[in-house]
Order: structure tokens, then sequence, then C-alpha cells
């Protein structure tokens, strides 16, 4: 089994593990090409069964082990893919996590999976964490590994687990080592304190980036920096701020006379598209990051917002009323001319692109009902994933297989963060301190 040494920089401890991805107990590699034995094609469409897995006590260090193997099934009760199964039912034992399962046990209980691990401290006091993967119906281990690293990185430890493991089944990405940037609201609702914060995608190690002084909206995360683009509102005109998450370094990246709009970066984190009010117009603008050179993109007597680039930054989706109520159109992310890509009941908001490419995520309002959907590039297989009342901003998760987005139920009440699967067969709160609103999904950690 491969020692790799976890270090803050996802980017450098992935390099580590390029010798392979586990050892069976025979002592023979795994292959490390996952992709291509998956168990679940979540591609396929929302008619599949989730494959169950039985996810075991880690031995060890008991506050440590129990720490990580329940961050893990935590983790894969929220994952709509993976189903962990009750322990209670549990009618087999693991005496030894380096040891094949007797799997008749297991399949008593019809697990596909078995996850069995440990985790205590080194002599050194560094936290020694380990898993193996066993299928259930060859016996056979599919995956392990095992990492070395401060203790105060077992959060982490126990979300790059369940990333290897939901890729092992799915053959899909990751999306447990993230984090989502959020707006914290606290107070009554006519003196809201709005406060950048950010967490841990499952809502644990939250953390304010700023104190709350101004309002602050909107915030986007970099593609390839750990840098946060926002929209800053006080005493003077609104400012587009660039905010270094890790240093905390901040920078004013636009100070624009009237009302700017949804900031957001293009895939390679060069530019930032935003809209800017020109009188009763509003159209889409530019910015280089770097030299904060400005271009127009588009010239209309309307309400041009909420751009949102392709991931491969060739186009940009955007809300318009240029057809006399709010729709969405896509167009060259150079400029020109828009198409249309919304036609059904109702006005389409918030168009986000998916990190594959496949959807536009949108809020739909219709009555008083606020729906989050998602739609194919040309406007084909719109499809509602949960709607009700006031739901609002779509965020995607870095594999595209996933959805956060706000939700408002007015009165004296204020909003709550939801996740929802790209095929609304579930629906999860994310527990903040107060009142929640526009998340923001990071990529994988880097």
């Amino acid at each position: 089994m491969n020692i790799s040494y976890l270090t803050k920089s996802r980017r450098d401890f992935l390099s580590s593990l390029i010798v392979g991805c586990g050892v069976a107990a025979s002592g023979l590699g795994v292959a490390p090409a996952w992709a291509q034995d998956r168990y679940l094609d979540v591609r396929r469409g929302a008619d599949f069964k989730p494959i169950p897995i039985a996810v075991t006590p880690f031995a060890g260090d008991a506050a440590a082990a129990g720490q990580v193997s329940g961050i893990i099934t935590n983790n894969f009760k929220r994952s709509v893919f993976i189903t962990p199964i009750d322990p209670k039912t549990f009618v087999a034992t693991i005496d030894n996590p380096d040891v094949a399962p007797q799997m008749d046990g297991w399949r008593a209980v019809n697990a596909q999976f078995v996850l069995t691990g440990r985790a205590a401290r080194n002599p050194d006091g560094r936290l020694q964490t380990e898993f193996r993967l066993w299928d259930v119906t060859t016996g056979a281990q599919v995956a392990g590994q095992q990492y070395v690293t401060d203790p105060n990185n077992s959060r982490r430890v126990a979300h790059i687990i369940s990333d290897a493991i939901f890729t092992r089944i799915t053959g899909e990405g990751g999306f447990f080592d993230t984090r989502i940037v959020f707006v914290d609201e606290t107070g009554p609702k006519e003196r809201r304190r709005k406060r950048l914060a950010i967490m841990d995608q499952d809502g644990a190690n939250v953390r304010y980036l700023t104190r709350g002084d101004d309002l602050v909206v909107t915030p986007r995360f970099s593609p390839s920096s750990q840098d946060v683009t926002y929209m800053s509102f006080g005493a003077s005109d609104p400012k587009v701020l660039l905010l270094n998450i890790e240093t905390g370094q901040r920078e004013v990246v636009g100070n624009f006379p009237g009302m700017t709009f949804a900031p957001r970066f293009s895939p390679d984190g060069q530019k930032i598209v935003m809209s800017l009010a020109q009188g009763s117009a509003s159209n889409l603008f530019t910015m280089d990051v770097r030299s904060r050179t400005t271009t127009r993109l588009s010239d209309s007597t309307a309400i041009d917002t909420s751009p949102s680039y392709s991931p491969d930054g060739t186009q940009i989706a955007f809300e318009s009323d240029r057809g006399g109520a709010q729709q969405i159109y896509v167009m060259s992310s150079s400029g020109g001319s828009p198409r249309r890509i919304s036609f059904g009941e109702g006005r389409y908001s918030t168009p986000v692109w998916s990190p594959k490419g496949d959807y536009i995520a949108f809020t739909k309002q219709k009555g008083g009902t606020f729906a989050i959907g998602v739609m194919r590039p040309d406007g084909s297989g719109e499809r509602i994933l949960t709607e009700g009342y006031h739901n609002e901003g779509p965020t995607w998760a870095p594999n595209g297989l996933y959805l956060m987005f706000f939700r408002d139920p007015g009165g004296e009440g204020g909003p709550k963060i939801f996740m929802v699967d790209v095929f609304g067969r579930a629906e999860f709160p994310v527990p903040t301190p107060a009142f929640g609103s526009d998340p923001a999904w990071s990529p994988l950690l880097n």
C-alpha cells in the first residue's frame, strides 16, 4: 500500500500517487484505470439504482477513526449514487481491516462493497489513515490507499477517501474535497448583516472572510486559483473585489459609476465578465484581471446580466429582457449576436454553465413558484429539479452532477442553502450558522 504525505496542496498530494492506486490483499497492484471499470454509469440518466456500501467502523484511535468513518458515511448519504447501509443491520464484523472480509455476511445485507480501514497516531504524532474497498461479488480489493498527515487534516483525508471511492464506483470525478463560499446573513430582515464566509461542502469549518461593514453579494470562485470575486456595496459606488481566501489579501478590480452586477471568472481565470448598468440599460463587459482592460460585449437598450462562460471559454450564457421578459441567451464570448435558448412558460434567470458543458442551470419563475432546472446549451431537454418559494442562485459541483442553491421562504425567516443532484432525485439542506445565500462551489481543492 502506498504511503502519501498529505499537504495543503491536492496537486502535491496527488503527484505522490503516480506509482499506483493501491495494493490488493495478495500484494499485487490494483490497476488505476478506474473509469473503465465503473460499477455505475451515472450519465445514463435518472433510471439507476444506488450502489449499497457497508462502511465498517475504522480500527485505531477511537476518536480519529470514528471521525473519519463518520464523515465518509455522511458524505455517501448525500451522494445519491452511493448508499451507506445502516450499521444496525450488519451481521458480520471486521476483526482485521487488512484481511479480506468474509463476504457471506455482507451479501446477507445486500452490500455490493465493503469499506474497511484504520486511523491512528504514529509515534511522531502524525495521523496515519488507510482504507481498503472490497467488491462483495468477487471478494477482491478494488481500491486502497494510505495517508500520513497532520492530525488537523483528518476531515480532509475523509473527504479525499470519499472522492477516491466515488470515482472508483462511478468513474466520475469527486466533489467532497471542495469548499463553498457564501453570504452569511444575520440580524432582523430589515437590517441584515451580510458577511462573506467559506465552509466545507458539508457545512463544516465555517470561516468568515469579511466583517460585515459593507453589503456583499454574488461571490464566485476562480477556477484556477484560491481567489474569489464578489460585489461590495458601501458608502461609495459598488465595487468588484478580488479576495485571496488563503492570504486574506483583497484588491479592487473595478470601481464603476452606476450599478455593477454578477461578476464571474472565465475558465482560465484571466478575465472577469460582469454586467454594468448605464442609464436604463445594462450590458455585458469583460475585464482582464491583470491589465484591468475592459471590453464591451453587448450593446442594447435591454437589461443583460448574469453572464456565465462555457467550460471551453468560447461562449457566454446570460439573461436578458430584450424580448420583453427575462429569458436565457447564448452568444460568443467575444460578443456578437445572441440567440435565445429558453422558450418555456415563465421567466428564466441566473444561467450557469455546467463544468462538463452538457447543461446550463437556471432559475425559472412562473406565478409564485421559483424552480431550479437544467437545459442543454441549445435549449432542449429542459428539466426541473426542484421548485417552491423562492429558489435562486444555482451553482455547480466541479463534477457537474450536483447543484447548490438558496431558498428564501419570505416573512421573518431567511434564506437557507440546499443541494440537489442533476436528476432531481434527492434534495438536502446544507447547514450554515445562520441564514445563508449566494453559494458558489469551488473546484476540487488544489
